[in-house]
């Protein structure tokens, strides 16, 4: 976040930078290899199709720090009908004690409590026709308080889609029922949470079958201590998040019986403390184990290594992902994960604030990493936007992955003070293609139409298949504003051709998949429902074809190392693939 308050030194500093960096930020863009598709790539449907939501941010004029941080969103298909139903999260007045109106004007359509929406895609029984229903009543689903990220997956193995909710004051983890309904299974499972969790994630760690959770944690921030902060023009705004002494992340290890041990301290998450904001988890050096990445906000992010005997090590620094290539921390809020390069190992990416730009970190297959924003020309395009949400997908289906990026303010911006909510931007879509043999990231926000041209204060970001037509859409939150559906309208145009894979039987998180278009041709990605900002997307595996028009086979190394491959599937479809139905290869 942007810091009000500036310490000494800083402006220093930050002239230096821009003196370095200002040179890069010119560099002529040569002639591209290959173009985006004309046709705008998204189209904004959220209302259209059911999704009436509004989120509160509760902003009554003591600028408590929760207000701006905003809330996420969860893609979770609750009711196994094979459809991407929405669960979104809301906020709440924090101090109804406090006599002045809202700070900022709330949206009119603003509604107490958590919302559960059901898509109707299947059960409508017609086909492409996308419609959602507000459920929450009597799901169990809609309860109230500040809550701000969703983490999805089967803790129980019953095979149902639970949620664990993160909060400002009392995380909730929600046990699916499997009749439509949600029960608070918080005590039972061990797993309540008080203080400001943010994101989480859960994960096998411990290659034992089960879901284990990893939640990060931000600042010891209260009610009763909030602190007044300054803008550098003198008035009154939001802190940093460095106004406040920041709280160590949790574990908690899945006993397989419904119930989890608290091992924070015994693993060693709980060695040091840091405002965590963004989460994924992967095989980050390729030994076969899941490690955790955190976007720390202000501070060096955190590369936790699995060290195969329950514990882990901090490594953020030693691996080249605790800093940019400056060696500065950056207010990392969302991460996205996937293999960029196509080089069979997962990078990563980093939102950060304005004047500060995303990060791009390169693995280089053993989970060492080199800064490739310049490389990507990403440096430039993201240099005066603060992101929050963010996610690698491949929306025109070309086999090359694209990037979105939700953008929003922390701290009132000069140019837009006076205004209903100062703190907008427009979100940003970056095109995945080659430049004179290279792959970069070339900006096509001004292309992408009217969905793109929206300036809101957007936070969450979960991408999937919402309407199952091959293609992937995107779901946005926004701070004190509407929920946003980017509904795809180009992955299936111009012959692009795809293949989308559901992994059952056993836990999968942690699961790496693989199109094998030749023998020498090996796309990989991951399972995962993690990363982004506050947010769940669908844990289905999508790839992006191209002008294929078959692959040999798709390969899936499950989390416990055994390996099987389904030769001959069909493409332009999605294949449910049961573990241990394929042919065995180790």
């Amino acid at each position: 976040m942007k810091y009000p308050l500036i310490p000494a030194g800083t402006i220093a500093r930050g002239c230096l930078l821009l003196l370095l960096i200002t040179p890069l930020l010119g560099l002529a863009t040569a002639r591209q290899q290959k173009s985006p598709p004309a046709a705008a790539p998204f189209e904004e449907v959220a209302k259209a199709v059911g999704l009436d939501f509004d989120h509160d941010t509760g902003a009554s004029g003591d600028y408590y720090l929760p207000e701006i941080m905003g809330s996420g969103a969860a893609l979770l298909d609750y009711d196994n009908d094979g459809d991407l139903d929405v669960y979104l999260l809301q906020g709440t007045r924090l101090n109804p004690k406090s006599l002045p109106p809202p700070l900022f004007p709330r949206p009119r359509g603003v509604r107490p409590g958590n919302r559960l929406f059901r898509n109707e895609l299947i059960s409508s029984g017609v086909r492409g026709r996308l419609r959602f229903t507000d459920v929450t009543e009597g799901s169990g689903g809609g309860v109230s308080g500040y809550f701000m990220g969703a983490a999805t997956g089967d803790y129980d193995g019953d095979g149902n889609i639970d949620l664990y909710l993160t909060a400002f004051g009392s995380s909730i983890l929600l046990r699916n029922s499997g009749n439509g309904t949600f029960t608070d299974a918080t005590a039972a499972a061990g797993v309540g949470m008080k203080g400001w969790s943010t994101s989480a994630s859960f994960l096998d760690f411990d290659r034992d079958g089960d879901l284990d959770l990893y939640a990060c944690n931000y600042v010891d921030f209260t009610i009763k201590g909030n602190k007044q902060c300054l803008a550098p023009t003198g008035e009154t705004d939001y802190c940093a998040p460095a106004a406040y002494r920041p709280v160590p992340d949790r574990l908690f290890r899945n006993d397989g019986t419904g119930r989890f041990s608290d091992i924070t301290v015994a693993s060693g998450i709980g060695s040091v403390a840091a405002p965590g904001l963004g989460v994924v988890t992967a095989d980050f050096d390729g030994d076969g184990w899941s490690d955790i990445f955190v976007a720390n906000d202000g501070m060096a992010n955190h590369l936790w290594i699995n060290r195969r005997n329950g514990t882990f090590e901090e490594n953020g620094l030693a691996a080249g992902a605790a800093y940019a290539a400056d060696g500065m921390a950056r207010a990392g809020m969302g991460v996205a994960c996937a293999d960029i390069d196509r080089d069979g190992d997962d990078d990563l990416l980093v939102t950060n604030l304005t004047r500060q730009g995303s990060t791009l970190y390169r693995n280089d297959g053993h989970g060492l990493f080199d800064d490739a924003t310049i490389d990507f020309r990403l440096a430039q395009p993201s240099y005066l936007s603060t992101g929050f949400g963010v996610a690698w997908l491949d929306y025109d289906n070309d086999g090359w992955l694209d990037l979105f990026a939700a953008n929003g303010a922390v701290t009132i911006l000069p140019v837009l003070r006076g205004e209903r909510y100062p703190f907008h931007q427009r979100n940003q879509l970056f095109h995945g293609e080659s430049q004179s043999g290279r792959r970069i990231l070339r900006e096509v926000t001004g292309e992408a139409g009217s969905a793109l041209t929206l300036s809101e204060v957007s936070r969450g970001t979960a991408i999937g298949d919402i309407d199952n037509d091959g293609d992937t859409d995107i779901l946005v939150t926004n701070n004190n504003g509407p929920v946003r559906l980017l509904l795809n309208r180009v992955g299936n145009a111009d012959g692009a051709h795809w293949i989308q894979i559901r992994l059952i039987g056993g836990q999968a998180a942690g699961a790496r998949v693989a199109v094998v278009a030749a023998a020498s041709d090996l796309r990989w990605s991951g399972h995962r429902t993690d990363g982004s900002y506050l947010s769940a997307g669908d844990p289905r595996i999508h790839f992006g074809l191209g002008s294929l028009t078959r692959i040999e086979a798709i390969r899936v190394v499950w989390p416990d190392g055994l390996q099987e491959q389904w030769p001959g599937l069909t493409i332009d479809q999605t294949h449910l693939l049961r573990k241990g139905e394929g042919v065995k290869i180790r």
